[in-house]
C-alpha cells in the first residue's frame, strides 16, 4: 500500500501534469498571428516623388482657381488635395472668405517647381514653388480690394507634401513663405 502522503503527492503531480498538458494543447491550437507586411517605400525614386508632388500642386492650383467663395461646395476639390496644417488653415480662410462674402478675380499660377527633398520611405516631399498672384485680386461686396498693397506678385513658397505610404496619393500638408530662394522676376 502507498502511504497517504505519497498518494496525495502523486495525485498533485498528476493534476499538475494534466494542467500543463492542457495548457500546451491549448497554446498549440491558438491561431498563428498574421505576418506583418513589410512596409514598401512610398516612391521608387526622387524623380517619381517630385513628379507626383508637382502633379498634386498643379491639381491644387486648378482647384483653387475654380473656387467660388459664395458656394462652399466648390471648396471640396481643394480640400481633398490637402492634409495637416495646410488643410486646417485653408478651411479656416475659406470659411472666413465665405462669411465676408468676398470673391476672387484672376487666376493663381505657379511658374517654377523645384523638388528640394524627398524621403522615399515615408513619402514626405518638399519643393520650392514660385506662386504667381500677379493677376489675382480679392474683393469685398462693394468691389474694393482687400489685398494688402505690399503683397508680392510672385511668392517663394516651401511646400511640403505627404505621400500616403505606398498608395501613390500625395497631399499638400504645409505651405510656408520662405526666404531660402527667390522667384525670378
Amino acid at each position: 500500500m502507498i502511504p497517504p502522503t505519497t498518494a496525495s503527492a502523486m495525485s498533485r503531480r498528476s493534476g499538475v501534469l494534466m494542467m500543463v498538458s492542457i495548457v500546451v494543447m491549448l497554446v498549440g491550437c491558438a491561431p498563428t498571428p498574421e505576418p506583418t507586411p513589410t512596409p514598401t517605400a512610398a516612391f521608387a525614386s526622387e524623380e517619381e516623388a517630385f513628379a507626383a508632388a508637382e502633379e498634386t500642386y498643379r491639381a491644387y492650383t486648378d482647384a483653387v482657381n475654380q473656387v467660388d467663395f459664395s458656394d462652399p461646395s466648390t471648396f471640396d476639390a481643394v480640400y481633398v488635395l490637402l492634409s495637416g496644417a495646410s488643410e486646417a488653415s485653408t478651411r479656416k480662410v475659406f470659411s472666413e472668405f465665405y462669411a465676408a462674402k468676398v470673391r476672387t478675380i484672376g487666376l493663381t499660377k505657379y511658374d517654377s517647381f523645384a523638388g528640394a527633398s524627398a524621403d522615399l520611405a515615408s513619402g514626405t516631399i518638399s519643393a520650392n514653388v514660385c506662386v504667381d498672384v500677379t493677376e489675382v485680386d480679392v474683393v469685398d461686396e462693394s468691389g474694393s480690394s482687400v489685398v494688402s498693397p505690399d503683397r508680392p506678385a510672385r511668392q517663394p513658397m516651401l511646400v511640403t507634401f505627404d505621400g500616403a505610404h505606398g498608395s501613390g496619393l500625395v497631399t499638400i500638408s504645409a505651405q510656408d513663405p520662405t526666404d531660402t530662394f527667390t522667384c525670378a522676376s
